[in-house]
């Protein structure tokens, strides 16, 4: 990938007590992504949110989740994206995963 250069940025989201083969389903997909040679992924974790069965989830102490949103985010070339959303739904049973045109503006360390 080159600066000014199209990319997709994939973004699924779900909950953090999902689990994949024993392990969390976000730590799951960055390894997937890692092992599918994608540029990189990032996970955030929600103070806030909800999916389809509106059941809040929140950080707040009175309402304290266990629980809470996880995000992860993917950015790569197109085909890269389109061949990794095969496997990344076979780990999925829940959630929503998205993907959105974006336009890379630096990528890696800058030049010496």
């Amino acid at each position: 990938m080159t600066p000014m250069s199209d990319a997709v940025r994939l973004t699924a989201y779900m909950g953090e007590a999902v689990r994949h083969e024993g392990h969390p389903l976000y730590e799951a997909i960055v390894l997937a992504a890692r092992d599918a040679g994608l540029a990189g992924a990032t996970v955030l974790r929600g103070p806030m949110g909800y999916g389809h069965r509106h059941v809040l989830h929140t950080a707040n102490i009175l309402r304290l989740s266990a629980d809470m949103p996880m995000v992860v985010e993917i950015v790569d070339a197109r085909d890269k994206i389109e061949a990794f959303l095969p496997r990344l739904a076979t780990m999925m049973p829940a959630g929503l995963i998205t993907c959105a045109p974006v336009t890379i503006v630096r990528y890696g360390p800058a030049e010496a």
